[in-house]
């Protein structure tokens, strides 16, 4: 099998490379990746070595690019993770999300539904290839915010409530157009908050772990109170390779933790687990930014509340029956354990922070946070 994965050297997308390289033997991999803000080539260097992998720098909304992809290899599946993702950003320029994040979809679902074709059925529908497929990775944002009970379902009316969660919601709204009016083996998969190795330091967790190593204050927006289900990235790329794999053509599959937790509390779990593995494993305090003392500057009071984002949903919940139903999917790390890993990670891949974390990044962050 071929596939081709969009945004393959950002977060979720360079954790699904890996996930396929080790689980599947016989496939080749395509990764087109634009290299912005969030993706780094630094994320898959050691995969790039392996021969079934292919990397190519472009853009989605790029045509010639994109088909010359279609024109060298055999695409069997497309795994659209490339995606403008930051909800602070798509704040400040909701234009690129829109550009990118529907225009660019659009864009490649229009070169695979020219290549995958091969006639039209007795009623003027394309007809396709034998197992291809075109995979929407989404986000549980589409559906807007809820309340303190109940859970977002395949079946939630969608209700965006920022620029970035409305574009992906147009780009959802174009895939199902395209299943629909074409007749395009297409799948939606919508996701909660990811988390785990190779996130982008911007995100919550990353952050609060990058602030903690260097003393730095801890940005909380409004009380903390927000909710948000967690799910490990692992966890996240077995679900869509089942969808890929098994899941009915045209459906929408919830992929949701189980992790129910308040910003703040995610903000002070991370504190307490860095402090804990400064003092039982000495070998991390190398990663210390700041000067180490007797490290009891490492605790909540590094917490700082900042404004509260404009339009912050205040819950998301979401409920993955319908893909445990259907396909045996179910989340199997608990956040407890997840968040460990994860700290773990970051204390010992510091060179890939330093990497990421130069540059434009720099300028962002004291642009979004450095007056507050």
């Amino acid at each position: 099998m071929v596939y081709l994965v969009t945004g393959g050297a950002g977060f979720i997308g360079a954790n699904f490379v890996k996930y396929l390289l080790k689980k599947h033997n016989d496939i080749k991999i395509i990764v087109l990746d634009n290299l912005t803000y969030a993706g780094n080539l630094g994320t898959i260097k050691e995969d790039l070595e392996d021969p079934r992998l292919i990397f190519v720098k472009g853009d989605i909304k790029d045509p010639e690019i994109v088909n010359d992809i279609f024109e060298r290899y055999p695409i069997d599946y497309v795994v659209n993770f490339a995606a403008e993702s930051h909800v602070d950003r798509s704040i400040e320029n909701p234009q690129i999300f829109l550009e990118t994040n529907i225009l660019g979809t659009q864009n490649l679902l229009d070169i695979a539904k020219k290549h995958w074709s091969t006639g039209k059925d007795d009623k003027g529908y394309p007809t396709y290839k034998e197992g291809v497929k075109y995979l929407q990775v989404s986000t549980d944002e589409v559906y807007g915010s809820l309340g303190e009970t109940g859970y977002f379902t395949e079946e939630t009316p969608l209700d965006p409530r920022s620029p970035y969660s409305a574009s992906k919601t147009g780009a959802d709204l174009i895939v199902k157009a395209y299943g629909e009016t074409y007749k395009m083996p297409v799948n939606i998969t919508r996701c909660s908050n990811n988390y785990g190795p190779y996130h982008f330091p911007e995100k919550l967790i990353p952050l609060i772990i990058k602030n903690i190593l260097e003393g730095k204050q801890l940005p909380v927006y409004g009380d903390g109170s927000n909710v948000r289900d967690w799910l490990y990235v692992e966890d996240h790329c077995k679900a869509i390779d089942m969808v890929l794999l098994k899941g009915r053509k045209g459906e929408v599959y919830n992929i949701g933790g189980h992790n129910e937790k308040k910003n703040i509390d995610i903000v002070k779990l991370t504190i307490s687990t860095i402090s804990r593995f400064m003092k039982e494993k000495p070998e991390y305090r190398k990663v210390l930014k700041k000067e180490e003392g007797d490290l009891s500057w490492i605790c909540d009071e590094l917490i700082t509340y900042v404004s509260d984002r404009l339009g912050h949903d205040q819950r998301y919940a979401i409920d993955p029956s319908k893909i445990t139903r259907e396909l045996g999917w179910s989340p199997e790390t608990k956040f407890e354990d997840g968040i460990v890993k994860t700290i773990r990670w970051y204390l010992e891949n510091q060179d890939w922070v330093e990497e990421v974390t130069s540059g434009d990044y720099q300028k962002y962050y004291e642009k979004m946070y450095g007056s507050r």
